[in-house]
């Protein structure tokens, strides 16, 4: 089984925002010229790299609950104009959503094992994926989805 990543998706309010921010950042790169990847940069290079690329995912935390995920493609070690190690964590720009689930704060990346990560809400057949984010949160916390 695939080890994966959970993180906190600061600055976005919704799925819906994130969505718009991969498409927009992709839009940059492509008009700079440069491959249209969708690449997380973060500080810390994961030591167990070797069991996430390919099968695993970024479960993203936004407004206190792990809504969606990412696959994650790719993660590389560069070092930035400072001079500084970082690690680039190249995303699959699809956003799957999955079951929402209550995660408090924490700082950085955590390893997210696949037994505690949320199922994904399907391909519509179930029609939860339609109803709005908070809607969701909100039958979660009663225990209905």
């Amino acid at each position: 089984m695939a080890l994966n990543l959970i993180k906190l998706c600061v600055g976005a309010d919704s799925v819906e925002d994130l969505r718009a921010w991969i498409d927009f950042r992709r839009d940059e790169m492509r008009a700079a010229g440069k491959k249209a990847e969708h690449i997380h940069t973060t500080r810390m290079f994961p030591k167990r790299a070797g069991e996430i690329v390919g099968e695993g995912s970024i479960y993203w935390v936004i407004k206190g609950r792990v809504q969606c995920r990412q696959r994650i493609v790719d993660i590389r070690p560069i070092v930035d104009s400072e001079g500084i190690s970082r690690c680039q964590i190249v995303l699959d720009p699809d956003v799957v959503l999955t079951q929402s689930q209550p995660k408090r704060p924490f700082q950085g990346w955590r390893y997210y094992k696949p037994e505690d990560a949320p199922a994904d809400l399907g391909n519509g057949a179930s029609g939860i994926e339609a109803l709005p984010a908070d809607m969701r949160d909100e039958l979660a916390d009663l225990g209905l989805i």
